[in-house]
């Protein structure tokens, strides 16, 4: 049976200054994952308005498999602006449709055939996706693998979602920069590696995935840890890299390639993701080759 593989959260638009593309985390991370032949699906809500049709227009063109609930709230928007090293900025519109997404019975019919969902904290903000973010948790088979990608934006997050997150994550998925705001949550006066392995231990988590930009990479696990260095490549934009980092690890992960093996390849993939504009480009034939 192939591996049902869920990104659960925000859907929208990243608006650019001078275009719009698809994104949101989870949608990002559905969609690479199924670049890697895995029955990828974007479970998210819309609002009922021409940037809501847009979105399934493009997922039907990226024929990314997809549970899009349609609310009365509007489609969300995020306006981006890229700083000068290709770092993005985010101003995130309040009280979309995807703040809203309803645990309805198709949304729960699908958690129950999830063999991995990757959700995050953002999602999260509203207690309406909250709550749904949790039941499709809830009715996930026993075995299934739930990566909490933390994804903290602005002041969207508490620690009590972090907390309750933590307790329900196998695999969690970090930057540098919020590996110092769990710090600061949590008052832990602890270097970025002993958060990091505090984390692992205190949620008892499989693996933790840290990236570090320009600066490398770790991938730990209570018995193994791996560093690699981020390639030298020329930056388009970093939106989306880390989704793709996630995506191309766990496919790798998913294929039992080896901890060190399945590292590498996120890190080839993301670096090429941030080569391209945007955060869902078509990945390069020899990564799409691999498992086929």
């Amino acid at each position: 049976m192939r591996h049902k593989i869920v990104g659960l959260g925000e859907i929208l638009w990243d608006v650019f200054p001078e275009r719009k593309v698809l994104g949101g985390a989870p949608a990002n991370f559905a969609y690479h994952i199924s670049q890697f032949g895995f029955d990828g699906c974007a479970v998210s809500a819309i609002g009922n308005d021409p940037l809501g049709t847009e979105i399934l227009d493009s997922l039907a063109q990226r024929q990314l498999n997809h549970l899009i609930e349609k609310t009365d709230f509007p489609t969300g928007t995020v306006k981006v602006s890229i700083d000068n090293w290709g770092v993005p900025c985010y101003e995130i519109c309040e009280d979309a449709a995807w703040d809203n997404i309803p645990f309805t019975p198709a949304i729960a019919e699908i958690a129950k055939e999830t063999q991995v969902v990757c959700f995050g904290s953002l999602a999260q903000r509203h207690e309406v996706s909250r709550a749904t973010i949790h039941a499709f948790l809830d009715a996930m088979p026993k075995d299934s693998l739930k990566i909490f990608d933390i994804n903290l934006r602005l002041h969207y997050y508490t620690k009590e979602v972090i907390e309750r997150s933590l307790e329900r994550a196998d695999i969690l998925k970090i930057n540098d920069e919020e590996v110092v705001k769990i710090a600061q949550l949590f008052s832990w006066n602890l270097s970025e590696k002993e958060v990091c392995k505090r984390l692992l231990s205190m949620y008892n988590l499989d693996i933790l995935i840290l990236t570090k930009g320009t600066e490398g990479s770790w991938v730990l696990t209570p018995k193994e840890e791996s560093f690699l260095a981020t390639p030298k490549i020329s930056i388009a934009d970093t939106v989306g890299a880390g989704d793709s980092f996630t995506a191309a690890f766990i496919a790798s992960h998913l294929h039992g390639r080896c901890l060190s093996a399945s590292h590498q390849l996120a890190v080839e993939v993301s670096a090429y993701v941030c080569q391209q504009h945007g955060a869902m480009p078509r990945l390069a034939d020899a990564h799409l080759e691999l498992f086929k």
